[in-house]
């Protein structure tokens, strides 16, 4: 999420004489600023596989499709992990932490939202993008039945990885990476965040509330110098969950390169936290 656009957006929103479809609307639009760039201009995805999810929505009531990159492991057993991104890029943004969770051991599924790159048009919601990582989610477990899976959310996506993680009862871990509590305590965080705006906030991703229903090891990463989601808020997050749980801060770590700073980490906290190597 960029600070700016969504802390304009909400103060402006006290001002908004019309009616709440319209303020939910521009909520939705600033919180995930939906794209079809990459990053950093175009990275390469040429060692990924494109997938397409097909499915019925509830929420638009109608047939949606989702785009979605795969990154095999060389080794047939691997567990799975569906990867959901944060806001304002495509899933070809986070190429390079797709890569990075490879190496950690899996083969990655990661996803567009609707809105975002080539999936199916739309304005994403806090329900719509809950929607589209269950049938990620699903078509998962579809094409490899009994594998271990795994949720990982970066940023905005952390808090649709916890959604998704209190609905499903066979994920067998989640990791969240600089995300946030809700985001009525991010705005809180900025500089006009005196401002009363939390009740005219309607795309609240109260995971504060959810994590304790999580029903498996949770592991949350924050980089000690991210200055967009501070990392007061994954300590409060990481403290509002059940056991087992762990909470990795990386030293250096900032909103972007958090990930590839804590490598080292990472792969220590998925030893002991899930079992894994």
């Amino acid at each position: 999420m960029k600070r700016t656009p969504l802390l304009v957006s909400l103060t402006l929103a006290i001002a908004v004489t019309a009616g709440c479809a319209t303020l939910d609307a521009k909520q939705r639009e600033w919180i995930f600023q939906p794209s079809d760039r990459s990053w950093g201009g175009v990275q390469s995805t040429a060692d990924m596989q494109d997938v397409w999810i097909d499915f019925q929505s509830q929420a638009s009531g109608k047939a949606e499709r989702l785009h979605g990159l795969w990154l095999a492991h060389e080794r047939a057993d691997a567990p799975l992990l569906l990867y959901l991104h944060g806001a304002r890029w495509n899933v070809a943004g986070s190429a390079g932490r797709i890569r990075r969770m490879q190496e950690l051991g899996f083969s990655v599924l990661a996803i567009d939202y609707r809105g975002f790159g080539q999936s199916s048009a739309g304005l994403p919601s806090e329900a719509t993008a809950a929607e589209d990582a269950r049938a990620a989610w699903d078509w998962m477990a579809r094409q490899q039945p009994g594998a271990p899976r795994y949720i990982f959310g970066h940023s905005l996506g952390g808090a649709i990885a916890i959604e998704l993680a209190r609905q499903v009862p066979d994920e067998h871990g989640t990791i969240v990476e600089g995300t946030f509590t809700s985001i009525p305590e991010v705005v809180s965080t900025f500089k006009w965040g005196w401002l009363p705006v939390s009740g005219l906030i309607t795309q609240r991703f109260e995971s504060v509330r959810k994590v304790a229903e999580i029903g498996s090891p949770l592991l949350v990463v924050h980089g000690s110098e991210d200055s967009l989601i501070l990392p007061s808020l994954g300590r409060r997050l990481y403290e509002a969950a059940a056991e087992p749980k762990q909470f990795v801060l990386v030293e250096g770590g900032s909103h972007y390169n958090t990930n590839s700073v804590g490598q080292p980490a990472y792969r220590q906290a998925m030893a002991s936290l899930f079992k894994l190597r």
